[in-house]
């Protein structure tokens, strides 16, 4: 496949992507004063964050009176719930956590971004001390959780004791205890405006009852973007996407690899943008990285177009991984694992039954009567005549038969008598006759 094919490819399938704004993924309603309802349910993922971008991105488009997001779940990836946090409290519409049945871990940093929280009766709140446990991932967590609840106008000390076990909160943990709160509790403390049976209940409550409610669940599509967004798939797509352009540069642009590689991209990037993680800057720096490596196959340039192309591919996977010392980590342990497969692709393809029969063993020797060049040995000792100059290379004939021979740089007019004095494969060289005298 010509690798002017394979990048049209790539920028078609970049374009449809980015065609394809969240906004697009449903139907416009046509009311205003609806209230959109979101279903958070089970593990918190990359999935679960592409269906709050989805349902964020209508609510605003439509200026719905208020978005209600039902949350049941033990918790989840921490990179998904700060996502989804920021969507929630940057949104201008008025925002309500119904926490049906518990809100734990990631769930509760969801939770306390809106604007207004309803429990349900024997619901809790709470439990959010990361894994691992380190003083880092504590400390960047509890930073998280009392900025959101400062914003939200709640006591940023019950937030911090949630994430903090060595905290404690006064009448409802003792330092040594992870703060959880129930129903009552979170009214107590203010983490629940009110305990409601059901979203009529809840609606009610702010005055929504009546207005009509548009519900949004996870789709196919998010569920598929859940998936790629798990940290392990996410290596093992790096992984084949630096494994194949690696066998692509060894092939010499055979394009299968150059496909591989886009299709690993397409995957890793797309899944990233509809979670709300990757965003035009690091799409553009992937295509920007590519073309220069492009430009540096057909432009000299001592190597300064393909070193930025790198430069350009790795800082895109570096922002959309995160930015920071765990997306370096990853990169580095995807592009470690890239290098051991190909380093043992090379050494035992070669070898392995597989390649005997994709690749054909047969050769044409010598031994077996195959010669790359016409046999010419014959001539060696023999004159004849030069059919045209020799300047070094020209005609000559010999015994009726025209050949194609060089005079070791020398130059002999037409007519000059020559002989043979040396066959090398498919080169016939003569000196002038009276040379060899």
């Amino acid at each position: 496949m010509k690798l002017k094919t394979v990048i049209v490819g790539f920028f078609l399938c970049m374009i449809t992507i980015l065609g394809l704004a969240p906004s697009q993924l449903v139907p416009a309603a046509a009311a205003s004063d609806q209230v959109i309802a979101v279903v958070i349910k089970g593990e918190i993922d990359g999935g679960q964050a592409a269906l709050i971008q989805r349902a964020f991105s209508e609510a605003s488009r439509l200026n719905a009176k208020a978005v209600i997001v039902e949350i049941d779940t033990f918790g989840g990836q921490v990179d998904a719930a700060v996502q989804m946090r920021d969507k929630i409290s940057d949104s201008p519409v008025q925002t309500i956590a119904y926490i049906k049945n518990r809100a734990w871990s990631a769930g509760a940093l969801i939770a306390i971004a809106h604007k207004n929280i309803a429990i349900v009766p024997g619901g809790s709140i709470g439990a959010a001390e990361p894994i691992p446990t380190t003083e880092k991932t504590v400390a960047a967590v509890k930073a998280e959780f009392a900025a959101t609840a400062n914003k939200t106008g709640r006591n940023p000390r019950v937030a911090e004791a949630m994430v903090d076990k060595s905290l404690g909160f006064p009448g409802y943990a003792e330092p040594g205890q992870i703060l959880a709160l129930t129903d009552y509790q979170a009214i107590q403390v203010g983490y629940a405006d009110v305990v409601a049976s059901d979203r009529e209940a809840v609606l009610a409550h702010f005055g929504l009852a009546g207005q009509p409610v548009v519900e949004y669940q996870l789709e196919g599509i998010e569920r598929f973007a859940g998936w790629l967004s798990n940290p392990t798939v996410k290596s093992a797509l790096l992984t084949l996407v630096f494994l194949a352009i690696m066998t692509e540069i060894k092939t010499a642009g055979m394009g299968v690899a150059a496909i591989v590689a886009i299709i690993g991209a397409i995957l890793f990037f797309g899944s990233q943008w509809l979670t709300g993680v990757a965003g035009l800057l690091e799409i553009l720096l992937f295509i920007g990285g590519i073309v220069l490596l492009i430009v540096e196959l057909y432009v000299p340039g001592f190597g300064f177009f393909g070193i930025a192309g790198l430069g350009s591919i790795l800082a895109s996977f570096f922002l959309t991984l995160g930015g920071d010392l765990p997306a370096l980590t990853s990169m580095t342990l995807s592009l470690a694992a890239a290098i051991i497969i190909f380093l043992f692709i090379v050494k035992r393809l070669p070898t392995s039954k597989l390649w005997k029969h994709v690749v054909l063993q047969d050769a044409e020797t010598t031994q077996q009567g195959f010669t790359s060049a016409a046999d010419h040995s014959r001539y060696i000792g023999k004159t004849g005549k030069t059919l045209t100059q020799l300047r070094p290379a020209g005609i000559i004939e010999i015994d009726g038969v025209r050949l194609d021979v060089v005079s070791e740089g020398q130059f002999v007019p037409v007519g000059v008598a020559v002989r043979v004095i040396a066959i090398e494969g498919g080169r016939i060289a003569v000196h002038p006759v009276e040379d060899n005298k």
